[in-house]
């Protein structure tokens, strides 16, 4: 078989490290059985078992003690990674006694073993004294304590703690990642990836490039993305399932779709049912529906079993392109031949498909023979739709169903809000208002960016925080008159304001994020240059249209 074409975003010498041949993946191999213990048997058998039966550990664990042996610290240590698993802080204190009363709290596998227990059972200040008494802590034990500081959200402690470390490994480094990935501090994830680098305290592995690539999907970071991937290539590091898919969804959610596509196809070293629905999610979430469909049928044929994820993108899938009749033969495949139950995603998927299409009855029967009640993610489709559809009744009536499902979300009050917006009904507009304001709810501003030279720039609504505001500005007037001159009349039904000069209302469309974004990467970046803009709500139709012809005017490759 021919080498795989090596694609333009990388080099041919990091890429062809990278591409591995695709292998099948090896049968599991029985576990062998130590023989069942009884009073005769001697502590070391009743550890063996422990280890080959973690989750017998404790039980175990007990018919040691009426055998009357004396346990050792590795059956010590195993009983209390039990307790850390099912976060049993009374039993990792009861097995604390015990092995302080015979001696045994001090030995270092011990104290390691309750430090992790009583860590991820989130009693910090027990971890912190069997810490502080008895010999220096290991690296095992600081680092059981930090995964400690980094179940909590103070990163100020969890920042401090990981400083004073005398040392620090691969596990160190993964845990503050991890953490700042996990609390949404991407920009930090990968401020302390390149901190590990330049330490050179150690080297990072696939667990560090999962969760830095994870956070540089959400940063939607295209040019750190492919350091990343070059780092990856670099040093030789195996793209195994789960770095695959971290590298599909990176660049799925960059709207780099054929690197996403190249990783699928050449670099990943063992396929997995989750590398195909990275794959089927990337396409999905771009616009890519019969792409996803095509392969979805070509997982089945080279016998993957589809799991209720793939049926999440694929129903999507079919929402999105607005495959109706394929979306309901899926929905009913899923059940009659894989015997997957259908959950409240793939009911609101169907929701979703026949609301976009305008079938409301179908919609509204879907929602009536849900086993469930119906979550907010129904009831904004069927909101949303209505908005599309001005069928104003349904979606008012639907927007009071969804702020009952989602009191706190500022989403629902802001749909309904249009909804009587749009039906030119003030009096309600206000009245949602007020109600958001009593509940306390805050609505989330929109806000678009835009990465350049490794750098996020974000704007918001009429932003005019940015060194450049000048020349963005100028560049957004520029843009206004080709779009002008290109006959584009501003969709003014989009402000949802009580407004009556038409003029403010264009005004007002002008100064949307997205477009302060746009204008910014036109002067920033090469003619020719795509630009990708994230933005973290959902685009309004005016801007939706007229960046579609921005694209044509400029020949550029806007993705948003």
């Amino acid at each position: 078989m021919p080498p795989p074409t090596v694609p333009f975003f990388l080099t041919s010498t990091t890429l062809a490290t990278a591409a591995k041949p695709l292998r099948q993946q090896p049968p599991a191999q029985p576990q062998p059985q130590p023989p069942p213990c009884d009073a005769q048997t001697p502590a070391s058998s009743y550890t063996a078992r422990m280890r080959l039966n973690p989750h017998l550990a404790l039980r175990l664990f007990d018919h040691l003690l009426r055998s009357g042996a004396d346990p050792d610290p590795i059956a010590y240590a195993l009983a209390l990674a039990r307790c850390a698993r099912d976060r049993s802080h009374p039993a990792a204190a009861q097995l604390h006694g015990h092995a302080t009363k015979r001696g045994a709290g001090s030995h270092r596998r011990v104290r390691n073993g309750l430090i992790h227990a009583y860590s991820l059972c989130g009693v910090l200040h027990d971890a912190r004294k069997v810490f502080d008494h008895g010999p220096e802590a290991d690296m095992v034990g600081w680092n059981s304590l930090l995964r400690g500081h980094a179940q909590g959200r103070d990163a100020g402690a969890l920042r401090e703690f990981f400083t004073d470390m005398p040392a620090r490994d691969s596990v160190s480094w993964n845990t503050v990642i991890a953490w700042c990935v996990a609390n949404g501090e991407y920009e930090e994830a990968v401020a302390v990836f390149r901190e590990m680098l330049a330490c050179r305290e150690c080297q990072p592995d696939r667990v560090t490039l999962v969760s830095v690539i994870s956070a540089i999907a959400y940063l939607g970071a295209l040019a750190q993305g492919l350091w990343a991937h070059a780092y990856v290539c670099r040093e030789g590091i195996e793209v195994e399932e789960k770095l695959s898919s971290a590298l599909i969804t990176m660049y799925s959610k960059c709207g780099f779709i054929e690197g996403a596509v190249y990783v699928f196809e050449n670099s990943c070293a063992l396929r997995s049912v989750d590398t195909w629905n990275a794959m089927l999610a990337g396409f999905t979430t771009n616009g890519y529906s019969g792409r996803a469909l095509e392969l979805f049928t070509r997982m089945e044929s080279t016998g993957f079993v589809p799991n209720k994820i793939t049926f999440n993108s694929v129903l999507n899938a079919c929402s999105h392109g607005g495959f109706v009749e394929e979306g309901i033969g899926c929905f009913e495949r899923m059940t009659s031949l894989h015997g997957i139950a259908p959950d409240i995603a793939h009911f609101g998927c169907m929701v979703d498909l026949f609301c976009r299409a305008g079938m409301f009855g179908k919609a509204e029967q879907m929602i009536q023979m849900m086993p469930m009640e119906p979550d907010a993610a129904v009831w904004k489709a069927l909101v949303g739709a209505c908005r599309t559809y001005k069928n104003f009744e349904l979606g008012k009536k639907a927007g009071h169903r969804l702020i009952k499902a989602a009191p706190n979300d500022h989403a629902g009050y802001v749909l309904l809000s249009n909804i009587y917006a749009l039906d030119g009904n003030w009096k309600g507009v206000h009245k949602v208002r007020k109600l958001m304001v009593d509940c306390g709810v805050q609505k989330v501003p929109g806000s678009s960016s835009i990465e350049l030279d490794g750098v996020i720039h974000e704007f918001i609504s009429g932003d005019k925080s940015h060194s450049r505001k000048r020349d963005i500005y100028e560049m957004l007037s520029e843009i206004c008159l080709q779009l002008e001159i290109a006959g584009y009349a501003p969709d003014t039904s989009q402000v949802l304001l009580d407004i009556d000069d038409e003029d403010v209302k264009e005004s007002s469309l002008a100064l949307h994020s997205e477009k302060l974004a746009i204008a910014f990467g036109l002067i920033s970046t090469a003619p020719g240059t795509p630009i990708r803009v994230v933005k973290n709500l959902r685009v309004c139709g005016d801007c939706h249209n007229a960046i579609k012809l921005l694209s044509k005017i400029y020949g550029r490759c806007i993705i948003l």
